[in-house]
């Protein structure tokens, strides 16, 4: 059975292996135990086939677990374990409905990284099913299951060596769910920084790794532990189904052979565990990593772009503080912006000027927010359709949202026409040139919408999901019609239909003689009330008696049917009476024939529907891509509204000019309880591209460096940015050391990954980098840390020669790089464009989180102690200890016989 590992090779034609003699006989012993009915063997087959798997069977209304695995799944998903009688033995077996199947395959395989292999029920013919596996479902091939998170994307990747240039790696990425395919090639040393900023759940690796556990991309993706990783070994031809998944490619894009390997790998995977849902994959981007800012693994998580710290999820986070989208396409968008910002100074300024145009117009803004409110996840209704999956609701989403994207292009087309009126603007103008290039980019699919309107009853629908959520049965749409007579089990009450009667001439037809029947069902049943004087008669049919007549109130109203031979007892209780009555059954048999009828052209409706929507896929994601950029400015503009936020100047130097920046998510908190927070102004150029920050514990100094790179990443992004002033050379990588924790499960110290971090950084850090670091150095002796203090600065200042902002307690470390607070001329020495800045607090130890040109000296470290509880007689200890090393002329570390004199001094005092 699997367990977190997956081994997995799909041959399309699988190599025969000779058995041992052993092997053939416990084989034999196997299938001699499995019981000789048709059900048995393909279940038997089935595990045979997916090892690999859990197995669920459809049987009916259920899902079935048997034999030694129906142990393990009622143990995974707490249900009822039980046997069942097959061919003279007992054997286990588990089950459950099947509403309640996304409620299980969430715990199966997003919990618990299982591989779910599902076995349906095909009908061949009258009363016979075959089933077979169509779908093998695992963490990254999820589609349209009801817990998926509709603002984040379910990427799948597959990562594999580049044969032809050593060191480097294809990454390929999917979001089957959404139809998107990204591939880019990296640098081993880079590929957990990738795997970050993509955060894939599912990661497949070539089948000859899985003994490799020392090889680079293994260790790479060690860190990833929430993540399933997987062993496959693709077939070298795709088939026709495979190979037309994947997107064409685009005419200027050239791949390395380690990207065409991945493609191939995670294609094939797909191919192998998608089976009958295989959807298409409706675009191929090609990533470089020279047009996007890269953040490393450690710096995601250290900003808290994607996560916060403190309570996990988005609460707390940078893309939690930014969102003001309002469609789950533009809030996956959002992600991938701030996860991957921009470099190209062309496409930010595009970015920003729409922005610009919506926060100059907050009347305008106001209405494409209420105008982007009906529209729906198109680009994964389409996936689903391409899939074979689907229902009419998802019919009525695509027409809503085409007549929302519709709306929204003539209500900025109106504004722009009446502003060229009035003389306010021009077509060259760059806001409104890049907003119409991009309006120009959407297709009118009203066609779409309005034959969907013909064809589909949304009033109907509304009817059946009020009577669903009133507690009435829920009946199939036309798509989960694979037992049409089964859909007639409800004739006896009003039968919702989901398509128009005047969407096809025959349907019209049939539907004008199912009302006719039911009329006349309706009158024999009036006539059968009165004839006998019983007013509890109905006529009814369910799956045990057929089509009978049915008493509520057997012991009122029997007296005169008892004694008519036309009615024949077939069942009986308390208060009730089941009788056959032969009138019924011709009448109903013909309504049931009527409804069989609709149902099928129901179906064969929404097929055609159905295949117009694939057909015009391209045309429908490439409107919701515009319609998730639209989404995502105006969001920007509404932030920058709301906290006064402006708009950056982005350039080609090496400078940072912040002036009053603020930390986006630590404001908002602030003002959410009343306060506010304190910006601060920061520069770093040519002349002053690294500070020292020094200040007193809890005074600002981490926030500061968070906030320099936040603003960094918002400006790239597109964004406008929390400060009165920006302007800033484009960014290549964002580094951070701010905050560490030990790795014990790989024998990692908190020093030793504070060590890891340190050394990426000043091997990987460039001069157009920003890089923030916090109190390096910590964690060993003081001596030591200053010395590996010093020598990263160094580093950072001669070689990396970035723009870095280091913060301290070292405060010794300022005069071993030359500085001296009595020093009032131009700075001299080998560290001469350092620049020295600290934060303080006032007389009453009050914090200011003011940045001031200086060092701090002391720490206050006695003071928050204090302040954080600690006993009275420690605090006094440590007070006369303090006392005693600053008196020190020679720095805090005497010889051996003058602490233990002092230890043993401070004993005795507080005896």
């Amino acid at each position: 059975m699997y367990h977190g590992k997956l081994v997995f090779e799909v041959l399309l034609n699988p190599p025969i292996v000779e058995a041992s003699a052993a092997e053939e006989k416990e084989e034999c012993d196997v299938e001699a135990e499995i019981p000789r009915t048709q059900l048995a063997r393909e279940i038997h087959e089935n595990r045979m086939r997916f090892p690999h798997c859990i197995l669920l069977t459809r049987v009916g209304n259920f899902y079935e677990s048997y034999f030694e695995q129906a142990t393990e799944v009622a143990r995974r998903l707490s249900i009822k374990l039980t046997t069942r009688s097959w061919g003279g033995k007992r054997v286990a077996m588990c089950g459950f409905p099947l509403h309640h199947l996304d409620r299980h395959i969430k715990v199966l395989v997003q919990e618990q990284k299982q591989f779910v292999a599902m076995c349906e029920e095909f009908k061949v013919e009258e009363g016979h099913f075959q089933r077979r596996v169509a779908r093998i479902i695992t963490p990254g091939t999820l589609i349209d299951e009801s817990f998926i998170n509709h603002y984040e994307n379910n990427y799948i990747a597959a990562i594999t060596p580049d044969s032809g240039s050593p060191g480097l790696v294809g990454v390929a990425w999917t979001d089957v769910s959404t139809g998107e395919l990204f591939t880019q090639s990296t640098d081993v040393d880079s590929l957990q920084d990738e795997l970050a900023r993509i955060g894939p759940r599912e990661i497949i690796l070539n089948l000859d790794l899985q003994d490799k556990s020392e090889h680079p991309i293994r260790r790479a993706i060690m860190e990833e532990e929430s993540v399933s990783t997987s062993y496959f070994s693709p077939d070298s031809t795709l088939s026709a189904a495979g190979s037309e998944a994947i997107p064409e490619t685009p005419s200027d894009a050239v791949f390395t052979t380690g990207e065409s390997s991945a493609i191939r790998l995670l294609t094939s995977f797909l191919q192998a565990h998608m089976l009958e849902s295989m959807p298409k994959l409706t675009s191929l981007e090609r990533q470089a990593p020279e047009g996007r800012l890269q953040i490393d693994s450690h710096t995601i998580k250290a900003l808290e772009i994607k996560e916060g710290m403190r309570e996990g999820g988005t609460t707390g986070s940078l893309i939690s503080a930014v969102k003001r989208t309002v469609t789950s396409g533009g809030t996956r968008l959002l992600s991938r912006w701030l996860c991957s910002p921009s470099t190209s100074i062309s496409e930010i300024n595009a970015r920003q000027s729409v922005v610009a145009l919506f926060h100059s117009r907050p009347h305008l803004r106001r209405d494409i927010v209420e105008l982007l409110k009906p529209v729906e996840d198109v680009t994964r209704i389409v996936q689903k359709f391409s899939g074979l999956r689907g229902e009419t609701d998802d019919l009525l989403s695509i027409k809503e949202t085409i007549r929302a994207q519709g709306q929204i292009k003539r209500r900025l087309m109106e504004e722009f026409a009446l502003e060229k009126a009035v003389g306010g603007v021009e077509d060259a103008d760059e806001p409104w040139k890049n907003l119409v290039d991009l309006l120009g980019n959407m297709e009118d699919l009203e066609g779409l919408a309005r034959r969907i309107e013909l064809a589909v009853d949304e009033s109907a629908l509304k009817r059946q999901e009020k009577a669903t959520s009133e507690g009435g049965e829920e009946e199939s749409s036309p798509s989960d019609a694979d037992d049409l007579e089964q859909q007639s089990l409800t004739l006896t009450k009003s039968m919702t239909w989901a398509i128009r009667p005047q969407f096809s001439p025959e349907l019209s037809t049939l539907h004008g003689q199912l009302n006719e029947l039911l009329k006349r069902k309706e009158l024999m049943e009036k006539d059968l009330q009165k004839t006998y004087n019983a007013p509890s008669l109905s006529l009814r049919l369910n799956p045990q008696h057929g089509l009978f007549a049915h008493i509520g109130k057997a012991k009122r109203d029997l007296a005169l049917l008892l004694n008519d031979s036309k009615f024949m007892e077939i069942s009986r209780s308390n208060t009730t009476r089941v009788f056959f009555y032969q009138a019924w059954a011709v009448l109903g048999s013909s309504i049931i024939e009527v409804e069989t009828s609709i149902a099928r052209m129901e179906k064969t409706a929404f097929e055609s529907l159905r295949q117009e929507v694939t057909s015009l896929d391209q045309a429908l994601q490439r409107n919701a891509r515009i319609t998730d950029e639209l989404d995502v400015t105006v969001g920007f503009a509404a932030l920058a509204s709301d906290y006064q936020f402006v708009r950056p100047i982005l350039n080609k130097s090496t400078s940072y000019h912040v002036v009053n920046g603020r930390h986006p998510t630590v404001e908002m908190g602030l003002l959410a309880s009343g306060r506010t927070f304190t910006p601060n102004t920061v520069t770093l150029d040519p002349s002053s591209r690294l500070h020292i920050i020094t200040g007193p514990n809890m005074s600002g100094k981490s926030s500061l460096l968070r906030q320099t790179a936040l603003i960094a990443i918002l400006a790239q992004a597109g964004s406008f940015v929390p400060a009165d002033y920006v302007e800033m050379g484009i960014v290549d990588h964002v580094f951070s050391r701010v905050g560490a924790k030990d790795d014990l499960f790989r024998d990692r110290s908190t020093f030793m990954v504070e060590m890891l971090e340190t050394a990426e950084i000043l091997k990987r850090a460039t001069d157009r980098s920003l890089v923030i670091m916090d109190e390096v150095g910590r964690g060993t002796t003081v001596t030591d840390g200053i010395a590996i203090a010093f020598a990263t600065v160094h580093h950072l200042y001669s070689t990396n020669r970035c723009r870095a902002l280091f913060a301290t307690h070292f405060h010794e470390l300022a005069n071993m790089l030359g500085y001296s607070e009595d020093q009032n001329t131009g700075k001299t020495g080998p560290f001469k464009d350092i620049g020295f800045f600290c934060t303080d607090v006032d007389g009453s130890f009050s914090y200011t989180h003011r940045l001031r040109p200086g060092v701090n000296r002391d720490s206050h470290g006695v003071k928050v102690a204090k302040q954080g509880g600690m006993p009275r007689s420690a605090i006094e200890v440590a007070t006369d200890a303090l006392s005693w090393i600053r008196q020190q002329k020679g720095g805090w570390v005497g010889d051996r016989a003058e602490l233990r004199a002092l230890g043993e001094r401070l004993a005795h005092k507080r005896r």
